[in-house]
Order: C-alpha cells, then sequence, then structure tokens
C-alpha cells in the first residue's frame, strides 16, 4: 500500500495526531521518540537504533539518570521561576504548564518516581518553600540571583532610611511641642485678688449718675491722681513664702538643656550608616546648624559631613587638657582636666574663665568635650 499523498485527509490528520501530546507509555526517552500507539512502539523497540541506545545506557545508567533528571529540575525551576516568579502556586500547575511543551523531559526517566517526591526534594535541596494542604503541595521559588540579593536589600536599606527620617523629624516635632508647653508653663499667671474699697466715697461710684461731664472728668482725675500716687499694693505672707520657694528651687535646679553641640570641639562618630571608614573616628566641628545638626570635619580624611547630634558623642582627652563644658550651670565655660571618676562617670574640672576661675567642680562625661 502506498504512502498517503501530502494533502489528503489521512496525511492531514496524521500531521495533526503527531503535532499534540501523545501517551507516557509510548514515549523512548532513550530515543526520544513518540510512538503514536502500541503497534508503533512495539517496532521501534526492536529497531536497531534503539538497541543501540539501549547498549550505550546499560555501560553506565546512573550517567543518563542523573543527566536526565538535571534537565527536567532545570526546565522545570526555569519556568516556575519565569512564569511565577516567587508567587505561591500549586505544583500540579506548573507541572501541567511544564509538560505542555512536546520537547520536554519525562519524570519516568529521572530519579523521581511521583511529582510528590520531587516537590519534597526541591524544599529538602532549598530551591523553593513547599507545604502541604488539603488541596495538595504548594511550591514558592527562592530565588537566590545576586542581583536581585542585591537590588532586595538596596531597597531593604533605602526603606529603614525613610523610616529613620520619619522618626528623627517625629522626634524634633515632639521635641518643639514640649519646649512649646515648657515655655507655656513658666509664663506667669495672673493673680486674681478681692475687690477692696480705698475709701467709703467709691461705694456708690457705679450706681450714681454723673451730674455733668465737667464734674465726672475732674472725679476721674482726682481719682487717676490718687492711685498712681498710692503705693504698690502689699504681698500677702503666703504669696511671699511661695515666691522664695520658687527662686529657691530655681537656684538649686541646674541648666540644662537638649542640645549640647558647640563649635570648635572635638566629638566622635558613633552610627555605622556611613561605614567603617567613618564609625568611631574623631572629627571636628566646624559649624552648628538648628542647635541638633552639626558640620563636622574628620580629622583622619578631612572629609566634611553633616550629622544629626544623636549621631556623635563627646571626647574625654587625657588630664591636664583643655574642655569645654557643653552642659549645666557651668555651659559654655573652659575648664582644665583634672582627673577621671570613672566609679560616677564623671571627672573633676578647674575652671579657667568666667568670674568663678578657678573654682573646681565635678562633670559629668556627656556634660563636656577636649576643644579642638
Amino acid at each position: 500500500m502506498g504512502k498517503a499523498d501530502f494533502l489528503s485527509p489521512k496525511a492531514i490528520s496524521n500531521r495533526i495526531k503527531a503535532k499534540g501530546l501523545q501517551k507516557l507509555r509510548w514515549y523512548c526517552q532513550m530515543c526520544q521518540k513518540q510512538c503514536r500507539d502500541e503497534n508503533g512502539f512495539k517496532c521501534h523497540c526492536m529497531s536497531e537504533s534503539h538497541q543501540r541506545q539501549l547498549l550505550l545506557a546499560s555501560e553506565n545508567p546512573t550517567k543518563f539518570m542523573d543527566y536526565f533528571s538535571d534537565e527536567f529540575k532545570s526546565d522545570f525551576l526555569e519556568l516556575l521561576r519565569r512564569r511565577f516568579g516567587t508567587k505561591r502556586v500549586h505544583n500540579n500547575i506548573v507541572y501541567n504548564e511544564y509538560i505542555s511543551h512536546r520537547e520536554h523531559i519525562h519524570m519516568n526517566s529521572t530519579q523521581w518516581e511521583t511529582l510528590t517526591d520531587f516537590t519534597k526534594w526541591l524544599g529538602r535541596e532549598g530551591f523553593c518553600k513547599v507545604d502541604e494542604t488539603p488541596k495538595g503541595w504548594y511550591i514558592q521559588y527562592i530565588d537566590r540571583d545576586p542581583e536581585t540579593i542585591r537590588r532586595q536589600e538596596e531597597q531593604a536599606r533605602k526603606k529603614k532610611q525613610e523610616l529613620d527620617d520619619e522618626e528623627r523629624s517625629a522626634r524634633m516635632i515632639e521635641e518643639q511641642v514640649r519646649k512649646g508647653r515648657e515655655g507655656k508653663g513658666t509664663d506667669e499667671t495672673p493673680v486674681y485678688t478681692e475687690l477692696k474699697r480705698e475709701s467709703e466715697e467709691e461705694k456708690g461710684f457705679a450706681l450714681k449718675a454723673a451730674s455733668s461731664s465737667s464734674s465726672t472728668s475732674v472725679k476721674r482725675k482726682d481719682s487717676s491722681s490718687d492711685f498712681r500716687g498710692g503705693e504698690k499694693k502689699k504681698k500677702s505672707a503666703l504669696e511671699e513664702i511661695i515666691e522664695m520657694e520658687k527662686k529657691k528651687q530655681q537656684q538649686q535646679q541646674p541648666v540644662r538643656t537638649d542640645d549640647w553641640l558647640q563649635p570648635n570641639i572635638i566629638v566622635k562618630v558613633i552610627t555605622k550608616r556611613l561605614g567603617e571608614k567613618y564609625h568611631k573616628k574623631k572629627a571636628v566641628i566646624m559649624e552648628v546648624r538648628d542647635k541638633y545638626t552639626a558640620v563636622v570635619k574628620m580629622i583622619d580624611s578631612g572629609d566634611k559631613l553633616k550629622l544629626d547630634q544623636n549621631h556623635l558623642e563627646t571626647v574625654i582627652p587625657a588630664p591636664g587638657k583643655r574642655v569645654l563644658i557643653l552642659n549645666g550651670p557651668y555651659r559654655d565655660m573652659e575648664a582644665l582636666l583634672e582627673g577621671i571618676d570613672e566609679k560616677h562617670f564623671s571627672a573633676a574640672l578647674t575652671l579657667d574663665s568666667g568670674p568663678q576661675k578657678g573654682k573646681r567642680v565635678d562633670i559629668a562625661y556627656e556634660d563636656f568635650s577636649k576643644l579642638a
């Protein structure tokens, strides 16, 4: 019987059948040949080319199985990464899309007998995150590409920097609100006292009608002159005691502020966000902006940086060096460092400027720093 014509219905039907997927049991992975039916597969197994492939595979069967397993794993993961990314998806959905390609590697030629075994292996080897549910196994690809990891780290660093900036802005706003409240609290409140008449003549002043404009003006002038010429009202004993207590408390409490930055002092950079090049390195404050920000010049490299007060700390020099007091009642005074008390985290200083020059005081570590 001769071969059917190329455009005959039978030839077209054969080509359509050959184009689609066929049954897996009639596929030969060694020869990569798909047979259409059982008779065709039987004839292929008896062919000389198939027998030669079997002889080659019998010499080293592990080599061929490892090759097919590696190809199957690579193609499957590539499809999972490209098609679904890092989304969580059912393993059967990925497998059905994988076997839709005619030239795919069949699972019966790999080291895994079932799709579940292959899914568990992906989880053990760390290629995917796998979890079992009542609906089956779900997989999620783990992207270990260096470029992707670098991009994710960059995004996380930017997000953290934005959060740090927001927190710093929130702290500055809270600080300003607190200062505003403290400023309002220190304002003098009006004192309301009982109305007392200076003389009996003022008893009916509000009820009497003025007889004439001239007499009214004369009375107002007389009353205003009497008020100016009168003595200041004396304070009660209780008011005098309260005022004395307030003055006493103000004298006892040291004058402290939240900002301590001053030009021409040596500080140390404590933030790690700038890298190891500047961490724990010393610098000189060249300029102070908005009380809490300083422009510093690094002593080692000479680089200029703009840093927040929270990213700096004071520097304690050796005894005998000059320092500047940054906080407390002796703020802005220069002094000489006499000794260090490590137990109480303070130092003994001798004032070298101001009206109290020569006085010996104890100052905490954070309240003074070395002069440039």
